[in-house]
């Protein structure tokens, strides 16, 4: 057959396979492959080659959106034809060439059996290409019902998985069209081919349940082939949304505890937890943008992609595509968000312009981008990638503008600012001083530049245990502001509160006492009993009158917290969740069980509704309620507690999990004070044989999902979410070698451990159980020592944690959205 050759514009690099799928709902995702295929190719001044494969043999349409009038309808060849001629020359080559790797027996074949016939191009205007389902002629439906799958398959695992690399290498996005349900050809469009996958799922549990099972049998095959260990980024997207009805939007999304219904993000962010590793996703702020509303174009195929719509308003479907391919096109995660996203392609954008040797006119605004990007890793807690961000800022302001230039010493004083709370005070020390010198030279001593230098040095120092310069440094600080504005103004409480810390971390509890006091008094006049501002101060007051002894105004000044919250964001927001917390230790320090035990019950309640039965959050507060009922002797609700928790960690972490193994310690105990010592006894060798065999097991690959994430692979990122696998540098190890000095009774050793523990356990990336292990160990090791000072810095340390909401972010916005909004 002569067929006239395709010409493909260049690509620099391999493309991706994306497929698209839905369990139901073909027609929308055929529009939205149809019109995502369109916005891709018309790239880079229509310049990016797009490849579509309709793979839904049963039931083709995606060639009917780019038909034109007089074209000869269905005769050219497609996806079965195609696949026809290559069974019968992998029978071939079989036959003449026994002996071949599956690998080489697939390159083989695809070499030989050109693409180019089964592929037309169905856009003048832009490298847009189709493979059609096949030949629409009499005998298609007999051939499409007798094409075997599993059969060519069998005879050669590794060609699906090349034939995508082979159109790959020309193809800068091949997008496959999936049939929906449950079939071989899904498993293979699905599991096989893609890099990416694009899943679309309706408002019904059938739907989800038929994506998750999709999703989660495509992992499992991954991660259990050796040959099949590579990423796969999942991206669901809710379709036939009811834009004009909130409130029932809102409970398919969220869901509703009260009625038993659950939503598809708590669902969907459970899924990629698992999928991925991780301790915490939150997908509030994909959702917030990736969302198909209802209309007659999805429901009834009409054909979009003949008229794209130009400047489309927020109800557009053209915005929503373009906004998927904000994370879609170039591989971002969906828990990622979309500040993010463009810092990060402007920073890319700006360095291949550098690359081009334009260096100084875009090296300003690339400074400026990375000191963003920094910024919001900073909020997200992730230090390292936040620090490379810093720091590059930093070398690019000081080679263009100059150690003297405001810019340069604003990159600095976040580099210093962030070097502190990683945890590397010294550091941060030595810059802080550099500034300072700077600032007092250049604006004078009492500019607010150069006092928020001297508060940040300060605090510095007091990490560093130096707590006489530290309040010295407070003191001049606090001083200069009531100079400039007056004891009144904003600025002057924020700095004698950071100095009623300071005093509280080095002892003087008195002291500090009477600064929060002040402090609370005037942000009341000011902000109003319960502005954020004032509610932190009122929280900082309470656990300092609870160091004093002060139990019963330190649960007064909590509860007033925790009742505000609960009136301005919920009782199930984080915040107000931390808070409940906050008074369960004060409640429980004053030996009221049955009102720890109402709290208790209550943030049980408030963590599955917001997080799920199963997550690790929800699981550790239930273990802390049974070890409260068992206290108050009902020890049978403590061992079903227990029993349930260990049931759930055996099945999401395994046997030999440090958690799990942790909670079976706790029913052995319990399972001993009930007198049944023999169920104890085999318990307690149980998680002693899980604890050798932990001990012995080492690092595990992160399998198939190795990919980027920001500056570093995901790998590193996984570990830095869990808090861990086993490595001698990571938290979790650590916390391993604290209890045993703690055991041993090794004080000095113990206590230098904790001190430089303090803020890697309280960093947001680290999973809540093994934070909770962590904070508790160091109270031990302070409360030990006697040392009330350091205690109570640690305490503030970790109520104060700003990071703390992004941890909870799917109990509300996280902290990059609320910067966000106060910002917009």
């Amino acid at each position: 057959m002569e067929i006239n050759r395709i010409t493909l514009p260049p690509i620099t690099a391999p493309g991706d396979v994306t497929t698209f799928y839905s369990f139901e709902s073909g027609t929308a995702r055929s529009v939205a492959l149809s019109n995502m295929a369109m916005l891709l190719a018309g790239r880079q001044n229509a310049t990016v080659p797009v490849l579509m494969i309709d793979w839904d043999t049963e039931a083709p349409g995606l060639h009917h959106f780019f038909e034109q009038p007089g074209q000869t309808q269905g005769k050219r060849p497609g996806v079965l034809e195609y696949f026809e001629a290559c069974r019968e020359h992998l029978h071939l080559v079989q036959r003449t060439a026994p002996g071949l790797d599956d690998a080489a027996l697939a390159i083989r074949v695809l070499e030989a059996v050109d693409w180019e016939p089964y592929v037309e191009r169905v856009d003048q205007s832009r490298p847009l290409y189709l493979m059609r389902a096949g030949c629409f002629d009499s005998s298609y439906g007999e051939r499409a019902d007798r094409m075997d799958w599993d059969s060519l398959f069998a005879a050669c695992p590794a060609f699906f998985r090349c034939f995508g690399e082979h159109l790959a290498r020309q193809f800068r996005h091949v997008l496959i069209d999936a049939r929906s349900g449950r079939s071989a050809a899904v498993s293979i469009c699905t599991t096989l081919l893609p890099r990416k996958l694009v899943a679309l799922f309706t408002p019904n549990q059938r739907s989800l349940e038929g994506l998750a099972g999709v999703v989660n049998r495509a992992i499992e095959y991954r991660c259990s082939h050796e040959d099949e260990q590579r990423p796969l980024l999942v991206y669901p997207l809710p379709c036939s949304v009811d834009s004009a009805d909130c409130g029932r939007r809102l409970q398919w999304r969220r869901g509703d505890p009260h009625k038993g219904v659950g939503g598809y993000q708590p669902v969907l962010e459970k899924l990629l937890r698992q999928t991925y590793g991780m301790a915490q996703i939150s997908l509030d702020g994909y959702f917030d943008e990736v969302q198909l509303q209802q209309t007659s174009a999805m429901s009834s195929g009409d054909h979009l992609t003949a008229c794209p719509e130009r400047g489309g308003d927020r109800f557009s479907l053209t915005r929503t595509f373009e906004i998927l391919l904000d994370w879609v096109a170039d591989g971002h995660f969906p828990w990622q968000s979309r500040a993010e996203i463009a810092l990060l392609s402007n920073i890319a954008a700006a360095r291949a312009l550098s690359i081009d040797g334009i260096a100084t006119a875009v090296s300003m605004p690339l400074a400026a981008d990375l000191l963003r990007l920094g910024e919001l890793y900073r909020l997200q807690g992730r230090y390292r990638q936040a620090e490379q961000c810093f720091e590059e800022s930093v070398t690019l302001r000081e080679c263009l503008l100059g150690i003297d230039h405001a810019d340069t010493r604003a990159s600095r004083a976040g580099l210093a600012g962030l070097l502190r709370e990683n945890g590397k005070p010294d550091e941060a020390s030595l810059l802080y001083a550099l500034l300072a010198g700077d600032c007092r030279r250049l604006l004078g001593a009492d500019h607010p530049e150069t006092l928020g230098v001297l508060a940040g040095m300060a605090a510095t120092l007091a990490d560093l245990r130096t707590f006489p310069q530290a309040l010295a440094l407070h003191g001049e600080v606090t001083e200069a502001w009531e100079r400039l504005v007056g004891p009144n103004h904003v600025q002057f409480l924020t700095s004698l509160a950071e100095q009623a810390g300071t005093q509280a971390r080095s002892g003087e509890l008195s002291r500090a006492r009477y600064g929060y006091e002040r402090v609370l008094e005037g942000r009341q006049r000011l902000l109003g009993t319960e502005h954020e501002d004032t509610l932190r101060c009122t929280e900082q007051l309470a656990t300092l009158l609870c160091e004093l002894g002060d139990l019963g105004n330190a649960r007064k000044l909590q509860d007033e917290v925790v009742l505000a919250r609960e009136r301005h964001v919920g009782a199930d927001h984080v915040d107000t969740v931390r808070s409940r917390e906050s008074l369960a230790e004060i409640v429980a320090t004053l030996g009221d069980l049955d009102a720890v035990r109402t709290i208790q019950e209550t943030l049980a309640g408030s963590r599955e509704r917001r997080l799920g039965a199963e997550h690790p959050e929800t699981l550790s507060i239930k273990l802390r309620l049974a070890t409260t009922l068992g206290e108050q002797g009902d020890l049978e609700a403590a061992r079903r507690i227990q029993q349930h928790v260990v049931n759930q960690q055996e099945r999401m972490y395994g046997m030999d999990d440090f958690e799990t193994l942790r909670s079976k310690k706790m029913l052995a105990a319990t399972l001993s004070s009930q007198g049944n010592a023999d169920a104890a006894r085999q318990l307690v060798e149980t998680v002693r044989l899980g604890t050798n065999r932990l001990r012995n097991m080492g690092g595990m690959a992160s399998g198939p999902h190795e990919s980027d994430f920001g500056t570093v692979g995901l790998k590193a990122a996984i570990l830095e979410a869990r808090g861990g696998n086993g490595d001698p540098d990571t938290l979790d190890h650590k916390l391993a070698q604290l209890q045993q000095l703690i055991d041993n009774q090794s004080p000095r050793e113990a206590r230098a451990l904790a001190d430089s523990l303090r803020a890697m356990v309280l960093q947001p990336c680290v999973a809540h159980p093994l934070r909770r292990r962590g904070v508790a160990m160091i109270k031990q090791v302070y409360e030990q020592e006697g040392d009330l000072g350091a205690l109570v810095a640690f305490l503030k340390a970790e109520l104060t944690s700003v990071s703390g909401a992004l941890i909870n972010a799917v109990g509300g916005k996280t902290a990059v959205a609320q910067q966000a909004d106060a910002s917009g």
